[in-house]
């Protein structure tokens, strides 16, 4: 399971992915999980929900550095939190990569993609009109999901369920780049937030994530 990329976003904040490539027999030697942990394990369908499930724990182990028992549990509304640590974590799957962020500064949020032809069916859906006026055809489908990343990326880091895509988060037209950033805000009745999102193609794939303001 290589290390592929650990990058410092600021001084108490780090972004890392992970390619995975082993069992998930040898994924689960390398943590101390608990009964309520194996639970979960167990209920999850299929092979690859178990590896991305063990993936993304193991690697936020080897960026927190620590042998120690790490206390990774959702919140009341899915996010999932430590409750023995003090950082702040995203965690994020895609097919053969993990991604984690964790930071002992504000709330993050990040997200990872394999680049598929999909999106383009569903873009009405997380999109508003103004939005998808800006998309460039020529980089359609990575300009499709540099937007979802951020979107994803910045619903992870507010961690409510009734935030919508489409309605709440709301992203500022942006020329696609293999590496870049977008201005966007979350609106809700309790006022607007202004964050920027960076995102970048490696591969086939899209990244995106955020740090609280």
């Amino acid at each position: 399971m290589p290390l592929i990329h650990l990058e410092e976003v600021s001084p108490q904040t780090f972004i890392g992915l992970w390619k995975i490539e082993e069992s998930a027999e040898y994924l689960e030697k390398k943590l101390q999980l608990k009964a309520h942990e194996l639970s979960v394990l167990r209920s999850l369908q299929g092979e690859k929900r178990n590896l991305h499930w063990l993936a993304t724990r193991v690697l936020l182990r080897k960026m927190l550095s620590t042998e120690e028992y790490i206390d990774c549990q959702p919140d009341e509304n899915g996010k999932p939190i430590l409750l023995n640590l003090p950082h702040k974590i995203s965690l994020s799957h895609s097919y053969d990569y993990a991604a984690v962020m964790i930071s002992l500064e504000k709330e993050v949020g990040i997200d990872i993609e394999i680049i598929k032809e999909k999106i383009d069916r569903v873009k009405h859906k997380f999109l508003s009109d103004t939005e998808l006026a800006f998309i460039e055809k020529k980089h359609n489908l990575e300009h499709l999901y540099a937007c979802w990343c951020a979107k994803e990326a910045l619903y992870k880091l507010n961690g409510k369920k009734e935030t919508s895509f489409k309605d709440n988060i709301h992203l500022n037209p942006f020329i696609f780049q293999a590496n870049g950033s977008i201005q966007a805000s979350i609106s809700k009745e309790g006022g607007n937030r202004e964050f920027r999102v960076n995102y970048r193609k490696f591969g086939n794939y899209m990244l995106g994530y955020v740090k609280g303001d």
